[in-house]
């Protein structure tokens, strides 16, 4: 099954990106665009894995939990990978503090020994909105990214990570969560749909 290590969004913060989406659609860019539900911070892509992984990488994520407290995250300002001249990506940026480099880091770290080569590119916290599928309409879109750059989408409490499944379906893809993991020295309630 293809898994990755991601932090969950409140109802809240799904609330403001469907309004935000809505209001983009309107610029009638080409763009595929996620469905809220599915929209994540995602920690660490692991791939395809054996059923029999699942295991060892829970033990990693709780090692990393239990060594990392609570805290929150500010959703600010909207931009595009790789770059505003051919951008394939529209994202919201989350803020980097040291909070959330850390528990990448670890989970980085803990995933290296469970097997999983460590991610080339350096670790940047954000939310992917929707894909540019051609060029069509961009013009406007980037308008309305300029007139939203620097607008809050909402603040994460991060009490949790979680293990999720991506399946792949004609329509986009469907997240499930595997498993859900609470931060903190305390966190032995661990909610699984795998045992």
């Amino acid at each position: 099954m293809r898994c990755f290590i991601a932090i969950e969004l409140p109802d809240p913060v799904k609330s403001c990106l469907t309004q935000l989406q809505d209001e983009l659609k309107k610029c009638k860019a080409d763009i595929r665009w996620v469905n809220p539900d599915n929209v994540h911070l995602t920690l660490k892509f692991l791939g395809d894995i054996k059923e029999e992984m699942l295991q060892t990488i829970s033990n990693g994520i709780k090692k990393v939990c239990r060594s990392s407290n609570p805290f929150n995250l500010e959703i600010k300002g909207i931009g595009m990978f790789p770059n505003a001249k051919s951008p394939r990506v529209l994202w919201l940026d989350v803020e980097n503090n040291s909070f959330i480099m850390s528990l990448q880091a670890g989970i980085e770290q803990e995933m290296e020994k469970a097997g999983f080569k460590q991610e080339e590119r350096k670790f940047k916290a954000h939310l992917t909105i929707g894909r540019f599928r051609s060029s069509s309409g961009k013009e406007d879109i980037f308008k309305a990214v300029s007139t939203h750059g620097k607008d809050s989408f909402g603040i994460i409490n991060v009490n949790s990570m979680s293990l999720m499944k991506s399946e792949l379906n004609p329509d986009g893809a469907r997240h499930t969560r595997i498993a859900e993991f609470p931060l903190g020295k305390n966190g032995t309630d661990i909610k699984t749909n795998y045992e």
